[in-house]
């Protein structure tokens, strides 16, 4: 349905002129849409909801009409119902450092993304090639180096990885499966076509948020799922059991029965929260490091009951604290003699160590490369362009450039280590070029994107925020992915850091069943009349 119907001719001539005009300039909803609208901006990046000011996509149309039904008041109430949701079920992040206390709820908007179900198969394609191919280079990598030996990725680019662990070298895994657990974080492209800009293949956070928001929403607008025809995602702690369990040892006890744990850090972890969900959703214990001890290369829980072998862990530890014998000495939060019963085949870990190679920053410009050597494919979803700052040539470009670009550091996450270009202070650059040229190996450089918008609950508006999207496969007898994903918003206005930790939120991801839900007929039912607000709203 068009705004348009009802306005005068002068008007509707207007709005004409203004489809398919999404140019640089800003360009303000005004005078097109109702009050919750009046404040939404388009920019010059693709948006999610509109291929015009007022003129949405079919997948939104329905979604868009409800929206125009609710009072500014009722889109507060429901926001309000919903971060009371948060913190009465303790859904919490960690902020390191800061001083005014750590422990914040999670930031959610109540406005889903919705994903359209051919949009979704070329996603699902295009990962389930990326982890395929990973996997593959991993075990390369620590067994025979034949890519490294045909030069398609340079030796010393690996051996240089500070994730990169000699101790894996020979060390066969269960099913040879490295990375069991991924989350992936894709963009769109002007274009609207998706684009990744990095992989997480070391212990990848934020599922738990994913299967709240989806919770929350549920709660808020509780007859929107069965009407929208949106792929359900509560299976998702089944499925990670499952892959968790597919990894049990040869010589386990009880092989179609394993003693399956979550190892945390603590209480003090950032995703501690995540961490003690995901454990009570698969039904596992979960561990802290002082939990567990060795003998004999054979890893036990301590228990009321005495000591129980355990078979599968999966370790939301970074290598360098999983076992004081073997990587940092002052480590206190894994457990000591762990690699060697891991070595000895006694016990699984998930993921597998040594895997923070793969999602180097600078590894990670070779991954279209990785896919075409293992797979003989072109990648289905194609890398965001990457300078490798080692290059003489892209590191004096790089430099030239700094207030155009994203410059990361090759190991961090979380937003940390970084400098975006367009949004720095000279001070800011001066510091970063001598940090590059001090040591380019830490460092890779990718042109500023324009992060696709979506409408966002901002004070009782509709607003347009910044956003991308991190779904998770899990890889064990089958490439499992769960039909959505955290999408990561930038909560603040002008804002392109979406992480939760530099003041990011997420809203829940729709995948629809069939691409003619949300089209001219919308979710069934919507063809005639939009539900009321009130029937929407809490």
């Amino acid at each position: 349905m068009s705004l348009a119907r009802g306005m005068p001719r002068r008007q509707r001539a207007g709005r004409r002129s203004t489809q398919g005009a999404l140019t640089s300039a800003v360009t303000p909803l005004r005078n097109l849409v109702p009050p919750s609208f009046q404040h939404y901006r388009f920019e010059n990046s693709y948006d999610e909801m509109f291929e015009a000011p007022g003129l949405p996509r079919a997948h939104y149309q329905a979604l868009y009409q409800t929206l125009l039904r609710l009072p500014p008041e009722e889109l507060r109430r429901s926001q309000q119902a919903a971060d009371l949701s948060f913190l009465h079920e303790g859904i919490t992040f960690t902020v390191y450092g800061n001083k005014e206390g750590t422990e914040r709820i999670f930031p959610n908007d109540l406005v889903p993304r919705i994903i359209p179900s051919h949009e979704w198969a070329q996603i699902e394609k295009g990962l389930t090639q990326r982890i395929t191919a990973l996997n593959l280079f991993l075990r390369d990598i620590y067994h025979d180096g034949k890519i490294l030996n045909d030069g398609v990725v340079p030796r010393e680019l690996v051996c240089s990885c500070r994730h990169f662990r000699r101790e894996m070298r020979g060390l066969e895994v269960p099913r040879g499966n490295y990375v069991s657990i991924c989350g992936t974080d894709l963009v769109r492209r002007p274009d609207g076509s998706f684009a990744v800009l990095e992989d997480n293949l070391r212990v990848p956070s934020g599922v738990s948020y994913m299967l709240a928001n989806r919770k929350v929403l549920k709660r808020v607008f509780p007859t929107m799922f069965q009407d929208y025809g949106v792929f359900p995602i509560d299976h998702y702690p089944q499925a990670l059991l499952a892959t968790l369990r597919g990894l049990v040892p040869p010589d386990a006890p009880v092989r179609n029965d394993p003693v399956t744990v979550l190892l945390t850090p603590g209480v003090g972890n950032s995703a501690y929260f995540e961490h003690t969900f995901l454990a009570q959703q698969m039904g596992i214990e979960l561990v802290e490091g002082r939990d567990l001890l060795v003998h004999d290369n054979v890893v036990y829980m301590r228990t009321t009951a005495g000591l129980r072998r355990v078979d599968v862990i999966y370790r939301r530890v970074d290598d360098d604290f999983l076992d004081s014998l073997c990587f940092r000495r002052d480590s206190i939060l894994g457990v000591p003699g762990l690699f060697n019963a891991y070595r000895a085949g006694n016990v699984s870990l998930a993921n597998a160590i040594g895997t923070g190679v793969a999602d180097d920053k600078a590894v990670y410009a070779y991954v279209p490369e990785i896919i075409k050597y293992y797979l003989n494919e072109d990648a289905s979803l194609p890398n965001v362009p990457t300078f490798l700052l080692t290059r003489e040539t892209e590191r004096n470009h790089v430099l030239q450039h700094l207030d155009e670009m994203v410059v990361k550091a090759v190991g961090e996450s979380g937003g940390y280590g970084m400098l975006i270009g367009p949004q720095s202070t000279a001070a800011q650059r001066d510091e970063f070029r001598a940090r590059i040229l001090a040591d380019p190996r830490n460092y890779i450089a990718q042109p500023t994107l324009a992060l696709s918008c979506a409408p966002c609950f901002i004070d009782g508006d509709v607003e347009s925020r910044h956003i991308d999207l991190r779904p998770y496969i899990l890889f064990g007898e089958k490439v499992t992915l769960v039909p959505g994903g955290l999408t990561r918003v930038a909560l603040q206005k002008g804002s392109l850091i979406v992480n939760s930790s530099q003041g990011g939120g997420s809203k829940d991801t729709w995948v629809l069943r069939d691409s003619t839900n949300g089209s001219e007929l919308g979710p069934k039912g919507l063809r005639s009349a939009p539900r009321t607000a009130r029937q929407w709203a809490v």
